[in-house]
């Protein structure tokens, strides 16, 4: 969402809040620029006027946008690979990640993941609630968990 503002903010002189990013992320946001382009209008103050203003802001450029947020993505990715346990990075290669959280939303992020890893990736069911979904569930088993010692120390 900084990034959607922020350049924003560079590129069109216009001030969003960081509600409006995130309304431009989620209508139109993709990580691989789409084929079909989709706009948006967006308001905001021009920050030559003062004044409100409104623009149209293309997917294309919202792609642009976070490029920077995608690369730190995709560092941390194979950062985490890089260092984990060959028998275990062998498993991950062949059955893939699974991406969860608001941003596994994003348009085309697990695509963009395959392109730029060389690992499977996949949008979890439900990705905005799995995680909690699943602590929960480790919580209400710790004890079987903690039996078959699947749990870090």
């Amino acid at each position: 969402d900084d990034a959607i503002a922020a350049f924003v903010k560079r590129k069109h002189n216009l001030l969003i809040g960081e509600r409006t990013a995130e309304e431009v992320k989620i209508g139109i946001g993709a990580a691989i620029a789409p084929k079909e382009d989709l706009s948006m209008e967006v308001r905001g103050r021009d920050l030559v006027s003062g004044l409100p203003k409104n623009i149209v802001l293309h997917s294309r450029e919202v792609a642009e946008a976070i490029q920077d947020p995608l690369a730190q993505i995709v560092g941390a990715v194979r950062g985490v690979l890089e260092q984990t346990p060959p028998e275990l990075a062998a498993d991950i290669y062949d059955k893939g990640i699974v991406l969860s959280g608001g941003g596994a939303l994003l348009r085309g992020l697990d695509r963009y993941l395959v392109m730029h890893t060389g690992v499977h990736a996949m949008v979890a069911d439900d990705p905005q609630t799995c995680v909690a979904r699943g602590t929960g569930l480790a919580l209400e088993h710790f004890e079987v968990l903690k039996r078959n010692q699947l749990y870090l120390r």
